[in-house]
C-alpha cells in the first residue's frame, strides 16, 4: 500500500490527489493522509510526503469543475475546509482519504455531478458530513461578515470561524467585489485573504497583526458606525426584546465581529 501524506488544506489535498493519479499505482493500492491527522505508521506500507504544488492543485480543481460541476466542486472544497477535534479524527475516516476516494468515484461516473448523492459509499458520506459542517458556517459568514473601511481606504473584516472557511469566503468576495481592495483576517488561524482591486486574492500567514493599524478606521467609517448604532438602538422596542430569537437569527459567537452586537456597543 502506498500512502501519500499531504498538507491539510485545499491546495495540499489537491496536490496529493494529483500525485496519486500521476503514480499510476492503481487507486486500490493508494491511500491519502493529511499530515496533521496521521496518528501512526503502518507496517508494509510505503510513505511519501507530497509538497503543496499550486499548479497541480489548479489542474485538479479545473478537472473537478469540468467533470463534476461547480456544486460538487464547492462541496468538496467545503469538506476539506472542515476542522475536526482530535477525538473526531480518531473516530472518523481520514478527511484526505475520503475526498480522494470520492473524487475517484465521481470521475469514474458517466455523470459525476451526482457523486455527492451516492451516500451508500462511506467516503461520500464522510465528505457530505464534513461539507455540511463547513458549508453551514460559510453560509452564515457570507451573511454576517462585515467590512470596515480603514484609514487608507482598504476594506477590512475580522472573523473567528471554527472551520477553515477563509478560502471559500475569499473566492466569494473576490467575485462580488472585484474592484475593491480588501482583507479578511481569520484571527483564530492567523491567516488573511488579501485582495487587490482588479486582481485575484492570495492567502497569507499573519503571525502578528498590527492592531493599531487595523483599528484605525476612516472618518466616514466611524460616522457610519455611529449612525448605524443610533438607528439600531432607536428602533429597538424594550418590551419586545427576545434574546433567544436574536441568537437563532445570528449565533452569539458571531456577535463580537458585528458592530451593533459587539460588547462595546452596549457599553
Amino acid at each position: 500500500m502506498q500512502i501519500f501524506i499531504c498538507e491539510n488544506s485545499i491546495d495540499g489535498i489537491f496536490s496529493g490527489i494529483y500525485r496519486a493519479y500521476e503514480s499510476r499505482l492503481g487507486h486500490n493500492n493508494i491511500r491519502l493522509a493529511a499530515a496533521d491527522a496521521l496518528l501512526s505508521y503502518e507496517l508494509f506500507c510505503q510513505y511519501e510526503e507530497v509538497p503543496v504544488d499550486p499548479e497541480n492543485s489548479r489542474k485538479v480543481a479545473a478537472t473537478l469543475r469540468s467533470r463534476l460541476g461547480q456544486e460538487a466542486y464547492r462541496d468538496i472544497c467545503q469538506a476539506i475546509s472542515a476542522c475536526e477535534t482530535e477525538i473526531e479524527r480518531r473516530k472518523n475516516m481520514d478527511k484526505a482519504e475520503a475526498v480522494y476516494k470520492t473524487v475517484v468515484l465521481g470521475l469514474s461516473m458517466k455523470n459525476g455531478s451526482g457523486v455527492l448523492s451516492c451516500l451508500g459509499s462511506p467516503y461520500v458520506a464522510r465528505v457530505f458530513q464534513l461539507a455540511r459542517s463547513a458549508g453551514n458556517e460559510a453560509h452564515h459568514l457570507l451573511g454576517f461578515l462585515r467590512f470596515q473601511e480603514l484609514a487608507n481606504g482598504v476594506l477590512f473584516s475580522r472573523i473567528h470561524p471554527k472551520n477553515d472557511v477563509l478560502p471559500l469566503l475569499a473566492e466569494h468576495f473576490a467575485d462580488r467585489l472585484p474592484m475593491e481592495n480588501f482583507i479578511i483576517y481569520d484571527e483564530n488561524r492567523r491567516t488573511a485573504a488579501l485582495h487587490r482591486k482588479g486582481s485575484g486574492y492570495l492567502l497569507a500567514e499573519v503571525p502578528e497583526a498590527d492592531e493599531a493599524f487595523l483599528n484605525r478606521f476612516s472618518e466616514k467609517e466611524q460616522e457610519y458606525q455611529r449612525l448605524w448604532l443610533e438607528f439600531f438602538h432607536s428602533i429597538a422596542i424594550e418590551a419586545r426584546k427576545n434574546p433567544r430569537l436574536q441568537r437563532q437569527n445570528i449565533p452569539k459567537r458571531f456577535w463580537p465581529d458585528t458592530v451593533e452586537l459587539a460588547p462595546e456597543a452596549f457599553g
